[in-house]
């Protein structure tokens, strides 16, 4: 039993050790007992946050992550998955398969926030919703027409479709439950367009005239417009969507189109928060930060835009290749972004500077980052697995598979909580291991791949009433809940200052005195004073203008007694004031 404990204290001291900000501080030498007291207490603190962080590490995150480890000269990414099929379990074979259907093709995947389930959309219109977990098929449907991007709404039981014309959205059984047409324009003001709505609902509905009577006493109508334009208000097509985005704390789904038209949706509500043009042409590259929101743009001018709902122009605008841009991701904790080229160059950027932290060599069509880190880049029928193994955000070779001769890769995409890449091509879709990609301990407040009927309904009730604003989105999600700092007041020209004192005089000058008693009105008296009146409007800006030759007379002393050396800094005269 002793040396049980001793084990144990010595690996909760490691985890300590793991957490603690560096070494303390030496106390000792200072002599300001009440900056040392602060310190001391706040050393204590810093040990205390350590030994909770080491105790939940040890508790409540039993599951460490997988890695390859090589022996010798041997590369990790020489292993083949046939080698890591022959040292895993039975369960985690499972998840190394190779659906093949060529003539549906290629194909896109999109998984839920746990990992739990897959939508996979075929370009020739065929759905498919699969339980990762028992690799049962949910649901199957063919719309019979071009799908080009599915993404998965705030849980398993809605998804949205890119299709030829419009966005479709679906439950889980296939039941198509919105097609996005037109621009929806919500909560109108029935007074403002009473007959215009009386009109549309008069002929779109089979109801009888005498029912409208009660609509004066609605004060909002959530309408659809099928005409063109009713009082000024531009209806406006979505068009055909080439990639979709779901923002999970917003409840917002990002769409931009063939003409270059990047568009939020509100799903609880249908209403379009932002609309807006974005001026660099076609693209397909689009994804969201999952750290703030922010969702960026691809182009084909070799610049990646970076937008906000609430904003008709890009909050960024960087060049980051000098051809057309292929691909990004983003790395999860929002302050890593990759990009890939047409120049056949991978770039690796950190978002605090906007500055290239390193350049590999290699084209990616597609690129996505792992919940640990690891980025996943692919290219014709190769896929090149990188890691930053030191820490120090130097990506190098970790893994690489190669697909059968003649698969297209379309899409990479990690599963959330496992060791496992999900690779949509043109014949189909794949599935290969990769060992520490997932995170192992999962939050069941936050995401649970074992997660109940009931347990779910508590979730979405709880993330409804936890829904961010779209203002919420920027940047830097810090500020939010700060206050923002009271500007400087400029300090005016000499220009305003004169004109200032003009305006003071001439207020003066022309101000007009009450008529007194006999003997109290004279002239003289009169006249002095309008002169008392302007000399004290011009005292202030008088008075100013001395405190300030006084301030540049003060630096100008200090300036020449730093200008020399301090041994003899003593010996300057001191001038009288």
């Amino acid at each position: 039993m002793g040396a049980k404990e001793e084990h144990g204290d010595d690996e909760m001291d490691l985890k300590v050790k793991k957490y603690l900000r560096g070494e303390a501080a030496n106390l000792e030498g200072l002599k300001d007992k009440k900056l040392k007291g602060q310190l001391a207490v706040r050393e204590e603190l810093y040990g205390k946050s350590a030994k909770a962080a080491a105790k939940i590490e040890k508790w409540l995150l039993p599951s460490e992550s997988g890695f390859l480890e090589a022996e010798g000269i041997e590369k990790t990414w020489r292993i083949k998955q046939d080698s890591i099929a022959n040292e895993v379990g039975i369960l985690s074979t499972r998840n190394q398969y190779d659906i093949v259907l060529p003539e549906l093709g290629p194909y896109t995947l999109d998984f839920t926030q746990n990992g739990r389930y897959m939508a996979a959309a075929g370009r020739k219109g065929h759905l498919a919703i699969v339980d990762m977990k028992t690799l049962n098929l949910t649901k199957e449907i063919q719309v019979r027409e071009t799908v080009r991007d599915v993404a998965f709404l705030h849980n398993e039981l809605f998804f949205a479709t890119a299709q030829k014309k419009y966005p479709y959205i679906y439950n889980r059984d296939g039941t198509e439950l919105h097609c996005l047409k037109l621009v929806q324009l919500l909560c109108v003001l029935v007074s403002s367009f009473y007959p215009a709505i009386v009109q549309i609902m008069h002929r779109h509905s089979k109801c009888a005239p005498d029912s409208l009577t009660a609509l004066p006493s609605i004060s909002l109508l959530e309408i659809r417009l099928r005409s063109n334009s009713v009082k000024g208000f531009t209806v406006q097509e979505h068009g055909a969507v080439l990639r979709l985005q779901f923002l999970k704390n917003h409840f917002l789904l990002a769409s931009i189109n063939k003409s270059g038209q990047l568009r939020y949706q509100d799903v609880t509500m249908g209403e379009m928060v932002g609309n807006f043009r974005t001026g660099s042409g076609r693209t397909d590259v689009m994804q969201v930060n999952p750290y703030n929101g922010v969702v960026a743009l691809g182009h084909s001018s070799g610049t990646v835009t970076m937008w906000k709902p609430t904003s008709p122009i890009p909050l960024v605008k960087m060049l980051c290749h000098p051809g057309p841009i292929s691909s990004l991701a983003f790395h999860p904790n929002g302050q890593l972004m990759a990009t890939s080229g047409r120049e056949k160059k991978i770039k690796i950027w950190d978002l605090r500077k906007f500055e290239v932290i390193q350049t590999l060599s290699g084209h990616a069509k597609t690129l996505n980052f792992s919940q640990k880190g690891l980025l996943a880049a692919g290219t014709g029928s190769f896929v090149q697995i990188l890691a930053d193994s030191s820490g120090s955000q130097n990506y190098s070779r970790y893994m690489s598979h190669a697909m059968a001769k003649g698969y297209q890769i379309g899409k990479l995409l990690f599963r959330p909580y496992e060791d496992v890449l999900g690779i949509g091509h043109s014949m189909g879709w794949s599935s290969i291991l990769v060992p520490g990609s997932g995170e192992p301990n999962f939050d069941s407040w936050v995401a649970n791949p074992f997660e109940t009927s009931k347990q779910r309904r508590e979730k979405e009730v709880h993330s409804l009433l936890d829904k961010l604003p779209p203002e919420t989105i920027m940047l830097d999600p810090t500020k939010v809940g700060t206050v923002r700092q009271v500007k400087k007041k400029e300090k005016p020209t000499k220009e305003e200052r004169e004109a200032e004192l003009e305006a003071a005089v001439e207020t003066a000058k022309d101000t007009e005195f009450k008529k007194k008693t006999k003997g109290r009105n004279k002239p003289s008296k009169r006249a002095t004073k309008r002169r008392e009146l302007i000399h004290r409007a011009k005292r202030p800006f008088l008075e100013q203008r001395m405190e300030e030759k006084e301030m540049s007379r003060k630096k100008q002393k200090t300036g020449v007694v730093t200008e020399m050396p301090k041994s003899l800094q003593r010996f300057v005269r001191q001038k009288a004031g």
